[in-house]
């Protein structure tokens, strides 16, 4: 399929005509389900009519108010894209960098003419191991390129000394969550199965016997259960303490004797460092045993494995079905692939994310918006300082260090002040495989030039055309691009009911996560400390563990509950998120008063337009995977769940004992 630019930017442009242009703030109101008491199920009355008009498409296993979001904003950059006049991009300019990948990436029947092709000399070097000093070279050469093998490893900032990196290391080396590798209910036995099914079918198309690819399969099974085994559970991966080991290069070398460290840092470019962390200290431990015992053969399968895991995407049509079958179809219940348009677009983002960043800001983020967003930041941390200095809970030791640590906070908004430099990331027209290879690379030597260098805190984690926020610890600063500065997360047009719900409980939620169960690990210059009386830490951990039973008491599905534990975080801080943003809000009402619009109050539509915001039509397989893994609860909860906790909620819609959503004011969250 080749590449038809007026074809695909006529697609597009109709897309954002039907999309519309939705800049009332009252939009919202369109999507209640009046059928439904706001008592009995808050997330299906403010949101009914938009779950029944934002069906799950075959190619679709996730629909809700961050992708719809996300995906205009895609749309927008795809136009840029395909508005490159490629006749006229400068050789090596960063314009005929992203047309020229697009391009290729589009280019199908090309891809399809090499099949394997690409990764077939890194095949045969994996297969010409003879030795286990080959073996960790090899591994290590691979890991260089960004592929994943046995644990994970790179600069990082310090957890206990914020100001410098560090070089780190952790768990890693498998191809699904964890859980699949060890759980034996039906579904995980299930996928177990399937995930066989899948290596086998991989190494036949990479040119395997059914044989071999057999064999090959129950040696990657076995290496990467071990890994499984010994790796850290979600849960644990969030205490701060438990994943924090400093050590000098001498104790590394006792810890973990069987490893051949002076051949991996030789690899990767670097003298031995001085000192470093260990992120997951046992598992890492495992994975060196791993290495040094396990047969030469089995390992070569698994280094091959990986590398085919990790290329598929990149390679012919075969290639990439197969990867869908097993990583969309069975683990997340997608019916269908998405357009390659789309595939090319994500791509092309991973490859030059700030670049299209910068495109993106200069025709659709307005400085007012950015202005507008600070002010708002700057009243919600008004409101959660006076909320510290009035608990009733935390002495005033804590409150002090607290209230340091609130102070020292920064706040990015919209954009980075500083670009990345694409000039040394070259891409050729050799293979869609080499060119990731090389901006691997690239992102390689970025990361180690960091290497014993002080932090720059200025620095964003996130692309400014995201629709996400952010809190760091370790930098103290909350991160709000402006991809998630539209509706229905802020509206330059909307009054403040409608903005202090939507983005001010945003605001309000990354603020508190500097507070929550692990942010309140880090003091206010980012490090690792504990600065809290050990009474002040107990009555913390008792209040947030009304917040874990809550959860705890929650049904994701049908004989699945949902994980106050791994959400405790998340939860936390949309409770003070809440709270917070609606105490700024009934101040800017107190200044400039709101009448009530549609039948509504403004107290009303703050929270309807908080509720929104979570709206999502999800698959089952999805569904399941949120549960076990992902720290955030599912949308229905951060609603049905969050809500009931807040008493101006309760007031707002009159909801009384009886009332199924009602929470007696004595067993709701009280944190911040």
């Amino acid at each position: 399929m080749k590449h038809n630019k007026l074809f695909f930017l006529s697609i597009i442009v109709l897309s954002l005509l039907s999309a519309g242009c939705r800049s009332s703030g009252d939009y919202f109101l369109d999507n209640l389900d009046r059928s439904v008491s706001p008592r009995t199920d808050f997330y299906q009355y403010v949101n009914g009519n938009w779950l029944k008009d934002h069906p799950l498409s075959p190619s679709d296993f996730l629909v809700s108010t961050f992708t719809e979001l996300q995906f205009r904003t895609n749309e927008r950059m795809f136009v840029m894209i395909d508005s490159i006049n490629r006749e006229t991009a400068a050789p090596g300019s960063i314009e005929q960098k992203i047309s020229g990948l697009f391009d290729q990436i589009m280019d199908t029947e090309k891809l399809d003419r090499e099949g394997a092709a690409p990764i077939e000399g890194d095949l045969k070097r994996i297969a010409g191991i003879r030795e286990r000093a080959e073996l960790f070279r090899q591994i290590f050469e691979l890991q260089k390129t960004g592929i994943n093998l046995y644990f994970r490893f790179g600069t990082a900032v310090d957890s206990k000394n914020s100001s410098l990196h560090v070089w780190a290391m952790g768990q890693g080396g498998l191809s699904m969550p964890r859980s699949y590798y060890l759980d034996t209910d039906e579904n995980s036995i299930t996928v177990n199965a399937k995930y066989r099914d899948h290596i086998v079918r991989m190494f036949e198309l990479s040119g395997f016997s059914a044989e071999q690819a057999r064999t090959n399969m129950e040696a990657v099974l076995r290496i990467e259960t071990r890994l499984a085994a010994a790796a850290f559970d979600e849960v644990k991966l969030r205490d701060p303490n438990a994943n924090y080991n400093r050590m000098s290069g001498g104790e590394l070398r006792q810890l973990v004797p069987a490893f051949d460290w002076d051949s991996f840092f030789t690899v990767m470019g670097l003298s031995f460092p001085d000192e470093l962390v260990l992120f997951q200290k046992e598992p890492l431990i495992e994975a060196a045993n791993i290495i040094a015992r396990e047969p030469l053969a089995d390992h070569i399968a698994y280094l091959q494995w990986h590398l085919i895991d990790d290329a598929a995407l990149l390679l012919g049509s075969d290639f990439y079905a197969a990867d869908f079958d097993f990583y969309q179809r069975t683990l997340f219940g997608q019916e269908e692939m998405q357009p390659r348009v789309r595939f090319a677009f994500e791509m092309v983002n991973n490859f030059f994310g700030e670049a299209l960043g910068q495109m993106y800001v200069e025709q659709y983020f307005p400085p007012a918006a950015k202005e507008r967003v600070a002010q708002m930041v700057a009243h919600i941390r008004e409101v959660l300082r006076e909320r510290i200095r009035n608990l009733q809970w935390m002495s005033g030791e804590t409150k002090a260090e607290a209230l340091a640590k609130l102070d020292a906070m920064g706040v990015k908004i919209g954009y980075p002040d500083k670009w990345k430099d694409y000039s040394a990331l070259d891409i050729g027209d050799d293979s869609f495989y080499a060119n990731r290879k090389r901006a691997r690379l690239f992102s390689r030597a970025l990361d180690t030039e960091k290497l014993g260098k002080p932090v720059d805190k200025t620095e964003w984690g996130l692309l400014p055309q995201v629709i996400n926020a952010q809190y760091s610890p370790e930098s103290n600063n909350i991160m709000i691009p402006a991809g998630i500065l539209q509706y229905p997360f802020f509206d330059m047009d909307a009054d403040d009911a409608f903005n202090y719900g939507a983005i001010g409980v945003v605001i309000g939620h990354e603020l508190t996560h500097g507070f929550d169960d692990q942010g309140r690990q880090f003091d206010k210059d980012g490090n690792l400390r504990d600065w809290w009386t050990a009474e002040d830490s107990e009555r913390f951990t008792g209040r947030a563990q009304v917040l874990v039973d809550f959860f705890n008491s929650l049904e994701a599905a049908p004989g699945l509950p949902a994980n106050g534990a791994l959400t405790l975080g998340e939860n936390i801080a949309d409770n003070g998120g809440l709270h917070i943003a609606y105490e700024a809000f009934q101040r800017a009402v107190k200044v400039k008063p709101l009448k009530d619009r549609k039948g509504f109050t403004p107290s009303q539509r703050f929270f309807m337009a908080n509720a929104t915001l979570w709206a999502m039509n999800v698959r089952p397989e999805v569904i399941r995977n949120i549960t076990l893994q992902d720290p955030h609860s599912l949308g229905l909860w951060r609603v049905n769940g969050a809500l009931p906790h807040i008493e101006e909620w309760n007031k707002a819609f009159n909801v009384q004992a009886g009332d199924p959503l009602f929470i007696p004011p004595e067993k709701r969250a009280s944190i911040w």
